[in-house]
């Protein structure tokens, strides 16, 4: 192949993404590789799938860096309505895993819809404001509220604690970007807690105990809290360097559970320690500062509230999955984002990044 024509294709290829980003996630990746041939003892089965999920997953990031936000923003109402007809799916049709329903099987693989709607409602939401910009009153903010809730609420039933909220949160950062008012915020938060009394009966078993366990993992150590108990000798016994890639005593002595997925942090602050966690927060703040910066630059109301929910969506993943692995937040299953294991989860991402991309063009 000619030098030109090569060049040539790197230029189309490299076109419609952000460098910043692709930058940033690539070092993620590359620390992701790293810590899950640790993680699955040094399996390249995992390595292999994720890098499949991985390749399939930046051509539709490229797909939608290049497509303009006003089309993809039409999609938005079929989407949502797709994501709530797959939830309802899961409802009747699901498969059944450590007593959660969440995932539907598509003959060679299975998906799980509730990651589809991470997307998909801030996408409708973001529609909806969009469509009424110059005349938004309060009342739109209640029928957002309710397009949000009706996913929240599938989401909980099968049940999924985790990405419910990661769902609700992507949804009410749309409407905090479209103008919700903080008094209404407040009094919302204020309400919330003054419920939890309410709330507390109708939760399950081991939603309850989760919480109990945050409070005090050793009431139940080789149960509720063995998890947390784990992980935080884990992150603990890494010190300030870690005790090296591939010796972490704790992985490979089997001791973390679910650790290529959920608590795949622990693995990596065991092996990489302090400096190696301050260096994955760098980078997370990274991504997040660069979608910050493409929000404040978006040309039109749907791109900036997509961008901000994209962001700040991203952050909430980061944050509730180390608080959970550190101990200072309930074990609700929020996997590292871009660094666990998980095709589903993986393609959201980024979708969510190409979609990030693809309004930062819109305004060169």
């Amino acid at each position: 192949m000619q030098p030109h024509l090569i060049k040539r294709i790197w230029l189309v290829i490299r076109e419609p993404l952000d460098a910043w980003l692709m930058l940033f996630l690539g070092l993620v990746f590359l620390l992701s590789l790293l810590v899950l041939y640790s993680a699955s003892n040094q399996s390249f089965y995992k390595i292999d799938n994720k890098l499949i999920y991985t390749f399939l997953s930046l051509v539709i990031m490229w797909l939608l860096a290049r497509a303009r936000p006003q089309v993809v923003m039409n999609f938005a109402p079929p989407i949502y309505l797709f994501g709530l007809i797959l939830l309802l799916l899961v409802h009747f049709k699901g498969i059944t895993v450590n007593g959660s329903t969440r995932w539907l099987s598509i003959g060679v693989t299975r998906i799980q819809p509730s990651e589809i709607m991470k997307i998909a409602l801030p996408m409708m939401l973001a529609w909806y404001f969009q469509k009424f910009e110059l005349s938004i009153r309060w009342w739109h903010y209640g029928v957002g509220a309710l397009l949000m809730i009706i996913p929240g609420a599938l989401v909980l039933k099968q049940p999924d604690l985790g990405t419910a909220t990661l769902i609700m949160a992507a949804g009410f950062f749309v409407l905090f970007f479209a103008g919700l008012s903080w008094k209404i915020i407040i009094g919302g938060i204020v309400a919330g807690a003054a419920a939890l009394p309410i709330v507390w009966p109708l939760l399950h078993d081991y939603q309850r105990k989760r919480v109990l366990t945050l409070i005090d993992p050793m009431t139940d150590p080789l149960g509720a809290g063995y998890h947390i108990i784990q992980s935080m000798i884990a992150i603990g016994s890494g010190g300030p360097f870690g005790k090296g890639w591939l010796k972490g005593t704790q992985t490979h002595l089997d001791y973390i559970p679910e650790r290529t997925t959920d608590f795949i942090f622990a693995v990596y602050s065991e092996e990489f320690g302090m400096i190696g966690n301050i260096l994955l927060v760098v980078l997370y703040l990274l991504i997040i500062s660069r979608g910050l910066m493409i929000t404040a630059r978006a040309p039109t109301l749907y791109g900036r509230l997509m961008a901000g929910s994209i962001t700040l969506s991203f952050f909430v993943y980061a944050f509730v999955n180390m608080g959970m692995v550190s101990g200072i937040l309930p074990v609700v299953g929020v996997p590292l984002p871009f660094v666990s294991y998980g095709g589903t989860a993986t393609v959201t991402l980024f979708v969510g990044m190409g979609m990030l991309m693809g309004i930062a063009n819109q305004r060169k």
